[in-house]
């Protein structure tokens, strides 16, 4: 007996509610397929109006949350939930979730600000809040940096909006300032020579601004000259280890000594 009422109980709530529930899961897929067939539209109309990648992405970001949460609503009033008692609840939902997240609602704000201002766009070579790397996402909440060694590093937008940016890229051209110690006993005239042509031999380095080779300082036990080659952001890291490694073997090739402890050594074969 318990099972027939259990039987007729089950057939009355799949009658009452199966259709609502089929209909809400209809709508789901229907509504996720328009979303991301939208997505795609206004996504292609922002690249023909020549928006920038990392905008057009916030942006879509964006509307893609607030496409969702609408498709929510409607799936609940499929279900038979009331739309105007549910917008009640999600703005006192709202107001509790905002004084606990207030972290949150700030990185949402700083993803705005930068979105605004711009101080950084996808591609860039940024150093913020101790990291270095070029910029892979900027999202609603976080921005993500790939870092030389191939890390990903992701920084809240509100403490990135906040903080000093140093943008690498965004003036296209880069200084690399070395420093190379001779011996006193060296001709300046000439080490000069040799270092300007190792930068002007590289092709990696801009003429525009010239490269240059200037005496720094006298230090103890070495002539120092500050060598000061620029070039493109993405030629960063080969200038300055192919400099340092051409350096070298030019002063190696010229005779030019550059100091180093020879007291220390002679201690050490002792």
């Amino acid at each position: 007996m318990d099972i027939e009422k259990l039987i007729d109980k089950s057939v009355d709530f799949i009658s009452t509610y199966g259709i609502q529930v089929i209909g809400a899961i209809i709508i789901w897929i229907i509504g996720s397929w328009i979303i991301k067939k939208l997505l795609k539209v206004a996504g292609s109309a922002m690249t023909k109006s020549g928006y920038e990648l990392s905008l057009r992405k916030f942006l879509l970001n964006l509307v893609g949350w607030a496409l969702k949460i609408l498709l929510i609503i409607a799936i609940l009033a499929k279900l038979g939930v009331e739309t105007t008692s549910f917008a009640a609840i999600l703005a006192a939902a709202g107001l509790a979730i905002g004084l606990a997240l207030q972290g949150s609602l700030g990185n949402f704000a700083g993803g705005v600000l930068l979105m605004i201002f711009r101080p950084i766009k996808i591609g860039d070579l940024i150093e913020a809040q101790g990291e270095i790397g070029v910029v892979k996402e900027i999202e609603i909440f976080t921005t993500k940096l790939t870092t030389p060694d191939n890390k990903e590093v992701i920084i809240p937008n509100g403490t990135l909006s906040n903080g000093n940016i140093v943008n690498y890229t965004s003036e296209g051209k880069l200084r690399i300032d070395l420093t190379f110690g001779v011996s006193y006993d060296a001709d300046i005239k000439q080490t000069k020579e040799v270092l300007m042509s190792v930068l002007t031999s590289n092709d990696k380095v801009l003429n525009d601004p010239a490269p240059t080779v200037n005496v720094s300082e006298l230090a103890d036990s070495s002539v120092n000259f500050a060598v000061r080659p620029w070039c493109t952001p993405a030629n960063y890291w080969d200038v300055y280890f192919g400099t340092t490694e051409n350096v070298k073997i030019a002063l190696d090739k010229a005779g030019i000594e550059i100091p180093y402890p020879h007291a220390v050594e002679i201690q050490k074969k002792g």
